[in-house]
């Protein structure tokens, strides 16, 4: 029997015994950026991983190289990490960007917030890399006050990251995270500094 059944029948019956409630639909795109937000505890990893298996979807995330040596690594691939090595100098937008060249489907969750603490600005790393890529990005989110979870649309990014940022303002706009206090505002420098979002 495939594991992939399996792991959608666990991922139901935990969503079913914690008492989340799922929203949103299966993301449409084979291949895009992935926002996971508000990200204010440990726990958001977890219930993302949790709701994708429950929406059928395998998303993917970077890790540094030296945590997919065995036994870890097993593990970190079967939760679909994929290894970086974040010594190296280089691009790291363009790199991530050509990961969209390799895969015909992949999920990249990007974190935006770089941090399960306040911050006064989001990591615009995400942005960049699906332009580069020429990528949506989809929204994910977690609502603990809610308790609900699960996927929201997909935008074509722009060259005016006002807009595009708005977008997204929008949709976390009514978010709550576990710990409200540690989610940070929805923003990015270059809307503020103008600076080109390229």
């Amino acid at each position: 029997m495939s594991k992939r059944p399996v792991r959608r029948l666990l991922a139901r019956l935990i969503v079913a015994l914690t008492g989340w409630t799922p929203e949103g639909e299966r993301p449409a795109p084979d291949r895009y950026v992935l926002i996971a937000a508000p990200h204010t505890t440990n726990w958001d990893f977890f219930y993302l991983l949790v709701f994708a298996e429950y929406f059928e979807i395998r998303i993917s995330f970077i890790a540094k190289h030296s945590l997919f040596w065995p036994p870890l690594g097993w593990f970190m691939r079967a939760v679909g990490g994929l290894p970086i090595r974040r010594h190296k100098r280089e691009n790291r937008v363009a790199n991530l960007a050509a990961l969209f060249e390799e895969h015909e489907e992949l999920g990249l969750v990007i974190p935006a917030e770089g941090t399960r603490g306040h911050v006064d600005y989001w990591k615009s790393g995400f942005y960049h890399i699906a332009r580069t890529a020429k990528v949506p990005i989809v929204m994910s989110f977690l609502d603990y006050e809610r308790k609900a979870g699960g996927f929201g649309p997909a935008i074509d990014p722009t060259n005016d990251a006002r807009r595009d940022m708005d977008t997204v303002r929008a949709f976390y706009g009514d978010k709550k995270g576990k710990y409200p206090e540690l989610f940070g505002q929805i923003r990015l420098r270059e809307e503020e500094e103008g600076a080109p979002s390229a």
